[in-house]
């Protein structure tokens, strides 16, 4: 990925296979043991919440459905749809914020289930 600034930076595999919309990577890696939650070095973001970001802004593009495969799959690799970007940004704001319903609900059902084993 190329920075405005010119300054090159690299994204970890987890976070290309998300803004690819790859899901078959995306899939291969978690089941292999990389972290859910990494911080992307540029944006400080995790990859659920550069999942929340692409599915919406790739409805809005193309006009297709709303979708949420790699919010999914993320979750269910043990993504914590609580933990904040290094700005404070949490995926479920976001997914507010941007009116991902089916993100909202997704991460809404996994708190849900993760409180109440507490």
């Amino acid at each position: 990925m190329q920075r405005a600034d010119s300054e090159q930076y690299e994204m970890s595999p987890v976070h290309v296979a998300v803004e690819m919309d790859d899901l078959a990577q995306l899939t291969r890696l978690l089941h292999t043991g990389a972290d859910p939650d990494e911080f992307d070095g540029h944006s400080g973001w995790t990859p659920l919440l550069r999942a929340i970001d692409g599915e919406a802004d790739g409805a809005v593009q193309t006009g297709e459905p709303l979708e949420a495969a790699c919010t999914a799959v993320l979750l269910a690799y043990g993504a914590d749809p609580e933990h904040p970007s290094r700005d404070g940004l949490t995926p479920l704001h976001l997914a507010f914020q941007i009116r991902h319903d089916l993100a909202v609900r997704l991460i809404e059902a996994h708190i849900a289930r993760r409180r109440s084993k507490e």
